[in-house]
C-alpha cells in the first residue's frame, strides 16, 4: 500500500504533458505529440515552454500495472482459471467474451473463494421483466386497433 501511496504522490507532482500549439490553435488537441519542428522551442528545452515526458516521471516498478485498489489485475475466462488465483494479492476481471450466465457462475465462485471481481456483472432480471410487460401491452393495443 505504501508504494501505491507513493505513486499517487508522484502523480501529483508530474506536469501535464501538453502538445505544443494546443493553446493557440483550436484544431490542435491537447494529447501529447513529440515536437519535431526544426525551430521548436519545446524540442530545444527552452524555459517556460513545457515539459517533455521522460522515464524519471514513471511510477515505481513494484506498483506498475497494479489496479488502484492494490490488487494485480488478472483476466479470467473460466472457473478453473479463477481457482488458481491468490485472494490476497490478485483480483479477477471477467473477460468481455464471457457470456452473462457463465459470468454469473464465475461471480458466485469468486464470492466463495473471497476473490475480488473488478468488473462485476449486473443482474437486471427485474428490468427485463418490466420491459417485457410493456412490450406485451403495446402489442395488445396494436392488435385491438387492427380489429377495429
Amino acid at each position: 500500500m505504501e508504494k501505491i501511496k507513493l505513486r499517487a504522490k508522484l502523480k501529483r507532482k508530474k506536469p501535464s504533458f501538453r502538445r505544443s500549439g494546443d493553446k493557440t490553435h483550436v484544431r490542435v488537441k491537447t494529447g501529447w505529440r513529440r515536437p519535431r519542428g526544426n525551430q521548436s522551442k519545446l524540442r530545444k528545452h527552452k524555459k517556460a515552454r513545457g515539459f517533455l515526458p521522460r522515464p524519471g516521471y514513471g511510477s515505481p516498478k513494484e506498483v506498475k500495472n497494479l489496479h488502484p485498489s492494490g490488487f494485480e489485475d488478472i483476466l479470467i475466462y473460466t472457473i478453473s482459471e479463477l481457482e488458481k488465483l491468490d485472494a490476497k494479492t490478485q483480483a479477477c476481471r471477467i473477460a468481455s467474451k464471457v457470456g452473462k450466465r457463465k459470468g454469473l457462475e464465475i461471480m458466485k465462485k469468486a464470492a466463495e473463494l473471497k476473490i475480488k471481481v473488478l468488473n462485476p456483472i449486473k443482474q437486471t432480471a427485474k428490468k427485463e421483466k418490466a420491459q417485457s410487460k410493456e412490450v406485451k401491452k403495446i402489442k395488445d393495443k396494436k392488435e385491438e386497433k387492427k380489429k377495429v
